[in-house]
């Protein structure tokens, strides 16, 4: 943590006493999608002077006023008890994402709803089925879990042709149960976003499955059971 304090201070002091001039953020994007190859949402200003915020599809990440330095690295505020800054902004890309994808989850809805998730899972990670076989337990405790598809080896995966799949059925909720169970999924096409939800993940810090984001934003890597979930729910 102190070294990836200290690398954020020296890079916005070496910004700060730089002479050339700041390009602007239209500039700064363009130059981390040629260099880098990779798709920049947004360029904003930081916390720390010298330093730019670039949303990105690969995460957030920081570059130079001047756009010479690159780093990914977490942002504290020594004045406000240590806040992470950077995860409050991965917090706020998470809530604003699961918006846009609302209509796109599946959903699995307590009837006496007290708490939301999200949670990112694929057909064949074993950690996401032992979850999934605790979810009318989630459901009794009050919480609604929405799923989105992240399969875990990528979009040229049979995974990933299983949740189009999936998405794409007549009862998108069954079929994810049934491939939850090894069962057959019906082979099926349709306009889906399984890959941008794909995407969405990887741009906020999810690598693997299940990862849940709670209603505050917070991302929980990995199975939780549900009694435990609830706990942590409850205590927001």
């Amino acid at each position: 943590m102190i070294k990836q304090l200290l690398a954020v201070l020296a890079l916005a002091t070496t910004s700060l006493t730089g002479h050339a001039a700041e390009p602007d953020s239209a500039a700064l994007k363009d130059k981390l999608e040629s260099t880098l190859g990779m798709s920049v949402s947004a360029i904003a200003d930081s916390p720390v002077p010298g330093l730019k915020q670039a949303t990105t599809d690969r995460g957030l990440f920081y570059i130079s006023d001047e756009g010479r330095y690159f780093m990914q690295a977490r942002i504290f505020d020594l004045q406000n008890g240590m806040k992470n800054i950077t995860e409050t902004a991965l917090a706020d890309m998470r809530l604003e994402g699961i918006k846009q994808f609302k209509k796109d989850a599946i959903q699995f809805k307590a009837k006496k709803e007290k708490h939301e998730i999200t949670v990112f899972t694929d057909t064949t990670c074993g950690y996401c089925r032992k979850m999934h076989k605790e979810i009318e337990q989630l459901n009794a405790l009050g919480i609604t879990v929405n799923y989105l598809a992240f399969p875990r080896n990528g979009l040229s995966s049979p995974t990933y042709d299983e949740m189009v799949s999936v998405w794409c059925a007549e009862d998108p909720a069954k079929a994810l149960t049934n491939a939850k169970l090894d069962k057959d999924v019906s082979s099926a096409q349709c306009e889906n976003t399984v890959a941008k939800q794909y995407e969405f993940g990887q741009s906020v810090g999810v690598s693997g499955t299940p990862n849940i984001i709670l209603e505050n934003g917070t991302l929980i890597p990995g199975y939780q059971p549900a009694g435990m979930l609830a706990q942590a729910l409850d205590a927001e």
